[in-house]
């Protein structure tokens, strides 16, 4: 894998792409931030990414639909789900379908990185999440 971790995240709230994009550009991932699922699903059928971070519950189309799109389409992909604390089971349907692992809201950015991070790893990828723990606790 040349270059930087390809990263897509979806979620439907402005809020969580805002956040997220900047602290997981800090550990080296270049990041498309999408609010709207069928925008996302267009690109991913443009552009094999190394991971998705997917929120399951979103109107129209959810995370689980996303899943299956990128299972079919790019296999070597790891899709992250977000899920909020009640949806625990749909986390679990979510892994038996082929989702490499999930993250319960609320969390913080280090949580993320760290899943992120695990799944570059089993991509064969490292990324330096010790670099922006130091970045941080001297910034």
């Amino acid at each position: 894998m040349s270059g930087n971790l390809q990263v897509l995240l979806l979620d439907d709230e402005p809020i969580v792409g805002r956040r997220l994009k900047p602290a997981l550009a800090k550990i080296g991932c270049e990041v498309e931030v999408f609010e709207n699922p069928e925008q996302a699903l267009i690109r991913l059928g443009q552009k094999e990414f190394d991971v998705v971070v997917t929120d399951i519950r979103m109107d129209e189309i959810d995370g689980m639909q996303v899943l299956q799109f990128v299972r079919e389409r790019w296999p070597r992909t790891n899709v992250i789900m977000i899920t909020g604390y009640a949806m625990m089971s749909l986390a679990r349907e979510a892994m038996e379908k082929g989702a490499f692992d999930f993250i319960a809201k609320p969390f913080k950015p280090d949580d993320l990185r760290r899943v992120i991070a695990k799944a570059a790893r089993a991509l064969g990828s490292e990324i330096d999440f010790d670099a922006a723990e130091v970045e941080k606790a001297n910034g």
